[in-house]
């Protein structure tokens, strides 16, 4: 019987309207995740081509475009069949599974941030010693640990939520994320304790990290030269508006899931797409504008697309 229970089909009752506007919501939602992938894609394919962004800070810009990539295809993919199905369905393994990958991917910007939080500080707090300090396998056990540790820590989560009882069968909100707590019969105080200390552990001590070494950043270039103190605005910058998104993203995820329930409908869905939408497509303009050398560059790929054109156009 509990078998039979946990292979019921869960539905999704976010979505407002879906038969009347599923092929308003389903080309809106595919324009978006494609100019989701054209603009992260482009970045990271700069930080490939051009040597001189071959540095440990440009290697975790690109990490985290990837990453933004690959949480958006989590959801994606599954919110454009559900738009085109009948009825938007799931079944609680593979909800389960999509939650831990979202999680884990939305996890992961937390740690690739406080990777690049620490390259800012030996960049500028320790010049001398960068070279030695930031080395290429330094940087390479950043970037596993970045994915590693949160897919460890969920997966421990996954494990936990294999065998519960489910006995509620709808979920509020459009894709699976930590409102599936709310399909159990009998809420577990383990897998409460253990998320509590997952948010902690992986999400809370990035971010006391990363705010206590801007501090510092701040500090030594406040008495330092004024091309230190550009240098730490010009690079230190676009970093704390990420975390700020970032941030506002994982909040706006807490109300969705704790007051979902008494917000109405279309507010409810509003800020779901929010989540999925706006933070990884935020990302991209946040690294191309501020940041000077990839604005250089993207300005130079922009001009040589439009001379070309130009030249194409007079010789038709």
């Amino acid at each position: 019987m509990e078998d039979e229970m946990n292979v019921t089909y869960i539905t999704f009752t976010g979505h407002i309207n879906v038969p009347r506007y599923r092929y308003v919501y389903f080309v809106v939602m595919l324009m978006l995740y494609i100019l989701i992938i054209f603009c992260n894609s482009t970045i990271v394919c700069l930080i490939v081509i051009k040597k001189n962004l071959h540095k440990p800070m440009y290697v975790f810009i690109a990490a985290l475009l990837i990453n933004s990539v690959l949480y958006s295809t989590v959801i994606h993919p599954k919110l454009l069949i559900d738009f085109l199905s009948p009825r938007q369905l799931t079944t609680f393994h593979p909800c389960l599974f999509q939650a831990t990958v979202y999680y884990t991917f939305s996890i992961s910007e937390f740690l690739l941030l406080s990777a690049m939080a620490y390259d800012r500080y030996v960049s500028i707090c320790k010049p001398l010693q960068y070279q030695n300090i930031m080395r290429r396998s330094t940087v390479v056990i950043f970037l596993l640990s970045a994915w590693i540790v949160p897919a460890s820590e969920l997966g421990i989560m996954f494990i936990l939520y294999l065998n519960i009882k489910v006995c509620h069968f709808s979920l509020r909100g459009i894709f699976c994320n930590t409102t599936i707590y709310t399909l159990q019969c009998v809420r577990s105080g383990v897998t409460s304790v253990y998320g509590v200390v997952i948010l902690l552990n992986i999400c809370l001590l990035p971010v006391l990290f990363i705010l206590f070494t801007y501090t510092r950043v701040l500090i030594v270039s406040n008495k330092s030269s004024r091309k230190v103190q550009t240098k730490a605005t010009q690079t230190c910058l676009p970093h704390m508006l990420v975390l700020i998104n970032l941030s506002v993203f994982i909040t706006l995820d807490v109300v969705v899931v704790r007051i979902g329930a008494h917000l109405p409908k279309l507010a409810n869905l509003v800020l779901s797409l929010q989540m999925t939408v706006s933070h990884p497509l935020l990302n991209p303009f946040i690294y191309g504008l501020k940041m000077k050398e990839i604005s250089k560059h993207l300005q130079r790929l922009l001009f040589q697309l439009r001379s070309h054109r130009e030249v194409n156009a007079k010789s038709m």
